[in-house]
């Protein structure tokens, strides 16, 4: 509900938290209507909204607050009013919301409208989440450190229109400019969930106006705003020069914008002068000494310019703007070049330690104009030692020789001029471009464009360069406001004094001459009555830029000083700003900025103190401060994560089982409540105790889930009284889409006695075949005593869970742990899932948008695929031209390019040298190889699987033996090593073969997994040092991609590497021979050359970086291998981080400013390159491999999800729905509903039960779907031999239900097809329950109609669908429908006899039917049932937030039940010694023979994470949204620990008694075991089994992640972890007995 252009309201956001902990985010914005309430989930911090008027949308704030608290203002902890939400993260025990509290207006009214407001007050409101998932200590400690980040007063945003370019911007509110948006991830929650206007869009900088006039009357009005740029962010040492992104430290943009305000309805006339500021565009930076006056300068001796074309080349699309003249003004106004013109201000001397700098400036200009990139580009260069100019000469002459440089490039780029009309009829009037769009009303004509940019820069772009472009500016200003008609020259100039030197005035007309102001459009002309004619012009105009000519003196003289002195202000403000974002402390040096004024003098001396001050906390502030405000930065703007924090997810899990979600079966209770059982899934009942009857030896509970979903977790709170025995000990999960379709997906998982109110989330896998677990061995493994080798590099045997989107319905069975001893407590009960973005992929808006899409390029390629008898789904297009590279080089040197990971191959180093080959067999896991500007959601560097279930088929299976054979020889009589093995994997994952598949196969032809496991061909100790190198060179991935996605902004990259990121060469690949002077790859066992293979031609040759030889594409190493490479010590990688913090980088180029990604220029053959280096490229291309497989089986899952619902693959696509549909489908929904609700409509309302469908058929679930859904002329159908069905309909809430209605299929009733229809209602899924509603005869009901019969003619817009609707006599509250429908077959039991016409002539009732067909033409054919849409018809049920309690005499009966102490309690059982095993997971313990009998263990939840980065990146997409499922691959295989516990027995043997499934707590939380059964041993084993290898530690609590030497998790370890207990009476034990307690 959008609200006109330039609404009343001002945005209002409240955030409430209730009572319970709940957080409700309020927000009423000005550009709406009405108001929204955005749930914050208090588990997993998702943001909930689901545009449902009356539940999330009402008309007024205070509606929304009072349907939040129920009318009760005690149901509020806290309550906080801001003015607008600047972002929020889910960042895992935390929610962060940052909201405005208080605004400034520091540019309002622009010309067009719209404000600028600057954040002068903000709020980081941190949600506490009951996520217990394991957090590190350094991840709780970034979080907490985020939210210090300063952002009042730096920061700044306009609702109304686009600000992050300059004015007036060409593009609209939703499409700004990625360079200078802060908040871009932290507004992604709000994008997600389709509100993106409800989080500004947030620049850093500064944005003020000042007015200034003549006489008091206003007559023009200054703005400077000043946008920082994102690309390369940081701190003053750790962010100089140039970054792996192109772009230099403290970059801002600088645009002066004037204007003459009008009245309403006028003409504003206006103009703009935009500038850059910025550190020097090489790589360069300053190490910091503690002792020494200066930090010492350098500049990195490999290919220090590398990055600078590019840079300019940002520059030059910005500020390009010869086109947009020549539309104005013709060919004559044409400009060939685009200038920048770089003002240095250095201090060039010599023995100055700048004059480097300096020195290296003017060449990398010279190197960028001999490669030829830029050729319409025109860089001049300035150099002008401002600091050597001001001693010299004094500040005065010092500002007249900045203006004598200035004054060419300035006249010649120009200024932006134009007026704002109110109106768009005035546009024909308009001689200039045209600019409008849908944030603003009229339209804005733009006269002339500034074309280039002048950019100022010092050693750090602060105080040298805010004068200097502030004196440069000055000029600008002066002949900004001449243009605009307003005069700044001083009285003095003409003779005589004026009034008042406050502001400007109008220069002085000739006698007989008047100044008038048009009544209609405001604009001044002039009248001469002299000759009785009017002009626009003024009949005497000032010189254009006359003050670039005068003296520091004249100018003084000669200009009015109180509009230069607001200026001055302005960009002394700034000035302090940008100081501040940068160092840390305020500008230095900024006296010179008051020099006009004429008591500059008397603050010298302060100043000289104030600047040594400022020098000292600058000194402090980046020697101690720098490193925390760098992560600030890095986490606001959603970077390095995996470094900051490595286990979050960008995408939290929905809680489906709320608020929606409900029991199926009533649940017994000793003490009822008037709140029933939906208390257990309520979190407003966080401290419930549910005590089932004393009977029950099993619970069992149907949980209906209030959205369909995938399940991934389940996560319990343990609820007990004084005993804690009562709690379950065991359950057992199934799930399923309805109730006769649940599987079982876990069975038996241990629940450990925990302290009350304790969260423990068990992870849900999939359904998993028993076919699979047995011909994988999974099952068997985890339970054999002796444990295999642990699988270090990766998961050789997993298994694939079924993945189902569709899943509504989850059964547990709780188990006691004692049966029938005591009866059973039960607490809260949440169900966590990821649930698809239904309504984005039914109206094609938002992240869902992308899913149709997706599905129907999936469905494609499936039938491609199908029509190829030997498809590999992940070489989809590897047949491609190579070209040469074309980007030469200025050094031999090896760059460390710590940033992009991008290779530019120089000519004389990787120059091809005898041409080009056809590479029909390269990989396309090449995500640096191609321009990354967008996300396109179909496109992906790997294809996905080519079949709906990830199966392969037969022939997939008989070419992986074929594989095999070649290596092993057709008598298998060669073992593999494990670079063969490895290349045997990679040949498995792209033939699409499971895990189990490949046994299967193996199996078939005698051979044994096990001996072609890379995990037991490796030595442990060499695969510790691997696995760090492979999580290094996944680290330095990962930030390779974000800085090349970052890098892409503002440009056109291209990229024509031909060496991937890991170049591995598949099976029977060999060297191209010939010219290649290092054959790595050679093999006398292939029968030829890899050349040979492609299909001939001439290979591409290349120059080896480190040896200087001739070396084909084969024997390359990978690119990632440069990423690693400048670490040869300490195993080439005992190194585990991404960059180090500080030091110098003389030659290697570390980018220490923001630990970026490092990369060699070049290319190294496989003989120069380390071998663990290698091992860790294939490594790493097999983890990639097998995510890349996940992720393909969850899109096919999604899409199949789509097609149960749509039918896209029987209606070739989903119906062009677009806005004009929507609208139409809401307006024929709204006429049958007659002023009601639409009930049950998916993804809220599901079937219960499974329906027999007809194969040509309309799913089942699009009975449900909404109206502009699927083709509108597909239906659902039974098949013809049924004549009687079920549908059993679950509303998405307890509804007030009226009635139910029938949308009659295209095809249309006949009298053989009309059902009898009887319906029922209730809450329960219990027949004896329900309420018989009604029976009706639809033939009865047509006959009365012809509209009903035939097929359905074509229907107008404005025309009611054809249905039958069963309205109820009274409406009931219930949330089950039950609907039969019934066929009257002629000589069956259902025909009803009365309505029989036994005296017609006509017709023979018992004949045969002549039917239609479903999609027109008259044939023979069985009748059936059939519908198009189901709707329920009444209103939802408002729901009540107030508190229910039980009955006083119950309450006090549990009470005193709960309290009830136990007969016996835990006591530690001493043993005698203990030692570990095997990298710390093996814990035995030797005990005392007088020992007592051991009842169970306790065990303190690990404190090692599940990192979110395990591999470099496996395609181009967004770094931040890389799926249209949003899941998570650790929730498609789900990481799971077990405690395997053995005992010593006679005579000398170790026998497993217990294995328990470890759910995930809190860290250090305990956790009670019991044993089956009491025993009595000497020595006891406890193994930690299960997906070890998955769990790593947190790198933000470790100073040097690669010292430790287990390749396990020191998280993990068993020391100190574990204690026996036995049971007892304390009683009799006496006091001392509580000294001994667990």
């Amino acid at each position: 509900m959008e609200s006109p252009i330039g609404g009343l309201r001002q945005t209002s956001v409240i955030v409430v938290t209730l009572e319970t902990g709940e957080v409700y985010v309020i927000a009423s914005l000005s550009s709406r209507l009405d108001t929204q309430v955005i749930y914050v989930d208090p588990t997993t911090g998702a943001l909930r909204y689901n545009a449902k008027p009356g539940f999330d949308v009402f008309k007024s704030e205070k509606e929304a607050l009072n349907y939040i608290t129920n009318g009760s203002e005690w149901l509020c902890r806290s309550t906080t009013y801001a003015r607008a939400i600047l972002g929020y993260a889910a960042l895992g025990s935390f929610g962060l919301l940052l909201v405005a509290t208080k605004l400034t207006a520091t540019v309002p009214n622009m010309p067009g409208g719209g404000t600028v407001y600057t954040v002068t007050e903000s709020q980081w409101i941190k949600i506490l989440l009951q996520n217990p998932q394991p957090q590190g200590k350094g991840e709780v400690k970034n979080v907490n450190d985020l939210t210090d980040m300063d952002i009042d007063g730096k920061h700044y945003f306009c609702e109304a229109r686009d600000i992050t370019r300059p004015f007036p911007s060409r593009m609209c509110l939703r499409e700004p400019d990625d360079e200078f948006v802060w908040n871009a991830w932290f507004s992604m929650p709000f994008k997600n969930i389709g509100l993106r206007h409800h989080c500004v869009t947030l620049l850093q900088g500064f944005a003020e106006y000042r007015n200034f006039g003549s006489s008091g009357n206003l007559e023009g009005v200054v703005a400077l705003i000043a946008r920082r740029s994102r690309l390369h962010p940081g701190t003053r040492y750790l962010a100089r020069g140039l970054n792996s992104c192109s772009s230099t430290g403290n970059e801002v943009e600088c645009e002066q914008l004037v204007w003459v305000p009008k009245r309403a309805g006028q003409t504003v006339p206006f103009n703009t002068y935009v500038w850059r500021r910025g550190t020097i565009p090489i790589w360069w930076g300053a190490e910091l000494k503690i002792t020494a006056a200066e930090a010492e300068i350098y500049v990195s001796d490999r290919d220090p310019y590398k990055g600078s074309a590019d840079y300019y080349q940002r520059l030059t699309k910005r500020y390009d703007a010869r086109n947009l003249d020549v539309a104005v003004g013709g060919t004559q106004n044409r400009k060939a070049l685009v200038p920048i013109v770089c003002i240095n201000l250095l201090r060039n001397g010599e023995g100055k330690s700048e004059s480097i700098l300096v020195q290296h400036f003017e060449e990398s200009l010279n190197y960028i104009r001999s490669t030829g990139k830029l050729p319409y580009t025109r860089i001049h260069l300035v150099n002008y030692d401002w600091h050597a100019s001001t001693k010299l000469k004094g500040e005065q002459q010092t500002i007249e020789g900045l203006w004598k440089h200035l004054k060419a490039p300035t006249v010649s780029i120009g200024i932006s001029e134009g007026d704002y009309l109110p109106s768009r009829d005035r546009i024909k009037d308009c001689r200039g471009e045209i600019i409008y769009n849908d944030d603003f009303e009229g339209a804005f004509c733009l006269r002339s464009h500034q074309n280039g940019v002048i950019r100022f820069n010092c050693a750090d772009s602060l105080d040298r360069t805010n004068a200097a472009s502030y004196f440069g500016s000055l000029q600008v200003f002066v002949e900004q406001c001449r243009r605009l008609g307003i005069s700044l020259d001083s009285d003095l100039a003409f003779g005589y004094q004026s009034m008042t030197n406050y502001a400007g005035y109008t220069a002085p007309l000739p006698p007989g001459w008047e100044k008038r102001s048009d009544a209609v459009t405001g604009k001044t002309y002039y009248i001469d009555h002299n000759t009785r004619t009017t002009t626009w012009m003024h009949p005497c105009p000032d010189k254009p830029w006359k003050r670039f000519d005068m003296s520091f003196e004249e100018f003084k003289r000669s200009t009015i000083l109180s509009p230069v002195s607001q200026l001055a202000d302005l960009f002394l403000l700034a000035g302090d700003i940008h100081a501040t974002l940068y160092t840390g402390s305020k500008a230095m040096h900024s006296q010179i900025l008051s020099i006009f004024n004429e008591d500059a003098g008397k603050f010298k001396q302060f100043s000289a103190a104030q600047n040594m001050k400022i020098t000292l906390q600058r000194r402090y502030k980046n020697a101690v401060v720098d490193s925390s405000r760098q992560k600030q930065l890095e986490m606001f703007l959603g970077m390095r994560l995996f470094k900051h924090l490595p286990s979050v997810s960008f995408h939290p899990l929905n809680v489906v089982s709320r608020p929606s979600g409900f029991f199926l079966k009533p649940v017994a209770n000793m003490f009822p409540s008037s709140s029933g059982e939906a208390s257990l899934l309520s979190f407003r009942r966080k401290d419930l105790i549910w005590v089932c009857p004393q009977a029950a030896d099993v619970v069992e509970l149907f949980i209906y889930l209030g959205e369909p979903c995938h399940v991934c977790q389940l996560l319990l709170t343990v609820s007990h009284g004084a005993d804690d025995s009562t709690y379950p000990s065991t359950i057992d999960v199934r799930t399923g889409r309805c109730l006769d379709g649940l599987k079982l997906v876990l069975e038996g998982a241990s629940i450990p006695h925990c302290v009350n109110g304790t969260n423990l989330v068990i992870p849900i896998p999939g359904p998993i075949s028993p076919e699979d677990m047995a011909v994988t061995g999974a099952g068997s493994r985890l339970h054999a005593e002796d444990i295999s080798t642990l699988p270090l590099l990766y998961d050789f045997e997993e298994l694939e869970g079924e993945l189902d989107f569709l899943t509504r319905v989850v059964a547990l069975t709780f188990y006691p742990a004692a049966s029938g001893r005591t009866p059973i407590t039960l607490g809260e009960i949440e169900v966590l899932g990821v649930s698809l973005p239904w309504k984005g992929a039914f109206n094609k808006e938002g992240p869902g948008a992308r899913l149709p899409e997706q599905a129907k390029i999936f469905q494609n390629e499936t039938k491609s695929s199908l029509s190829r008898s030997n498809t590999n789904p992940f070489y989809g297009a590897s047949s491609k031209i190579v070209p040469p590279p074309v980007q030469p080089s200025a050094s031999a040197n090896n760059l460390v390019d710590l940033l992009t990971g991008e290779i530019i191959l120089s000519e004389h180093i990787a120059q091809p040298v005898i041409g080009n080959a056809v590479d029909k067999g390269g990989d396309l896991l090449d995500f640096l190889d191609q321009a990354v500007v967008e996300y396109h959601g179909a496109q992906n560097d790997l294809k996905l699987s080519s079949s709906h279930d990830g199966r392969s088929s037969d022939s997939s299976s008989q070419q992986y033996i074929d594989r095999l054979k070649s290596l092993t020889g057709p008598r298998m009589e060669r073992k593999l090593d494990f670079m063969e093995a490895m290349k045997l994997e990679i040949e498995r994952l792209q033939l699409n073969i499971s895990a189990a598949e490949r046994d299967r196969a193996l199996l078939s032809i005698g051979t044994d997994p096990a001996t072609i496991n890379p995990n037991v061909l490796l030595d442990e100790c060499y695969m510790g040092r691997l696995c760090r190198v492979a999580n290094s060179l996944a680290h330095l991935g990962q930030a390779s991609l974000e800085d090349r996605i970052t890098s892409a902004i503002g440009l056109e990259t291209t990229d024509d590497n031909v060496i991937d990121f890991w170049n591995i060469s598949r099976i029977g690949e060999c060297c191209y021979g010939g010219t290649c002077e290092v054959r790595a790859e050679t093999d006398p066992r292939t029968s030829k050359s890899f050349s040979e293979s492609s299909g001939g031609g001439s290979p591409l040759i290349l120059l080896c970086s480190q040896c200087q030889r001739k070396v084909c594409k084969v024997c390359c190493a990978g690119r990632g291998a440069l990423l690693v490479s400048g670490y040869g010590s300490r195993d080439v990688s005992n190194y585990n981080g991404v960059v180090r913090q500080g030091g110098s980088s003389h030659g290697s180029q570390v980018d220490i400013t923001t630990n970026r990604s490092v990369v060699l220029d070049g290319v190294v053959c496989k003989r120069c390159c380390n071998e663990i280096v290698l091992d860790a490229l294939i490594l790493d291309y097999v983890r990639v491999l097998v995510s890349m497989r996940r992720s393909s089986r969850a899109d096919a899952a999604a899409h199949e999800a789509l097609n149960h619902v749509t039918g896209f693959s029987l209606n070739d696509g989903l119906s062009e729905s677009n806005q004009s549909s929507e609208k139409r489908s809401i307006k024929s929904l709204r006429q049958v509903l007659d002023g009601e609700e639409s009930l049950a409509e998916f993804p809220f309302a599901s079937f219960l039960n499974s329906v027999e469908t007809a194969t040509d058929s309309a799913p089942l679930l699009s009975l449900l779907a909404p109206l502009d859904c699927g083709s509108r002329h597909s239906y659902w159908k039974a098949p013809p031999s049924t004549t009687c069905v079920e549908f059993i309909i679950v509303l998405g809430t307890l509804s007030d239900v009226s009635g139910v209605a029938f949308l009659i299929s295209p095809c249309g009733y006949s009298e053989a097809e009309s059902p009898t229809v009887q319906i029922w209602a209730s809450n329960k899924i219990h027949k004896e329950e329900r309420s018989c509603m009604g029976k009706w005869d639809v033939q009865s009901m047509i006959t009365s109609s012809s509209e009903y019969f035939g097929p359905e003619k074509l229907v107008r817009e404005d025309q009611v669908p054809r249905h039958v609707k069963f309205a109820f006599k009274n409406p009931v509250r219930c949330r089950i429908i039950w609907i039969t429908l019934r066929l009257q077959r002629p000589g069956s039991s259902s025909l009803n006899f009365e309505n029989l016409n036994l005296l017609s002539l006509d017709e023979n009732p018992f004949a045969e039917v002549t039917r239609r067909a479903s999609f027109g033409g008259a044939v023979e054919r069985e009748p059936c049932l059939h519908a198009k849409r189901i709707l329920v018809v009444g209103s939802p049920v408002k729901k009540d937030l107030a508190r229910t309690s039980s009955q006083g005499s119950d309450q006090m009966n549990m009470k005193s039940w709960l309290e009830r102490d136990p007969q016996l309690s835990r006591f530690r059982v001493p043993i005698e010694a203990e030692r570990l095993l095997d990298n710390d997971i093996v814990l035995e313990q030797f005990l005392s023979p007088a020992s007592p009998l051991l009842a169970g263990f306790r065990l303190d939840a690990f404190g090692a994470i599940k990192p979110l980065v395990t591999h470099s990146p496996s395609s181009n997409s967004h770094i931040w949204d890389v799926s249209a499922t949003l899941l998570d691959e650790r929730h498609i295989s789900p990481a799971v620990l077990y405690i395997q516990v053995s005992i010593f027995q006679e005579p000398h043997n170790m026998v497993t008694i217990a294995e328990y499934r470890l759910p995930e707590a809190k860290p250090g939380t305990a956790m009670y075991f019991d044993f089956p059964r009491k025993i009595q041993t000497r020595r006891i084993t406890f193994k930690l089994v299960g997906d070890v290898t998955a769990f790593t530690d947190d790198p933000t609590e470790q100073d040097d992640p690669g010292s430790r030497g287990l390749p396990v998790a020191a998280g993990l370890s068993l020391a100190n972890r574990i204690k026996l207990y036995y049971y007892d009476d304390p009683y009799e034990l006496g006091k001392w007995a509580s000294l001994s307690a667990v």
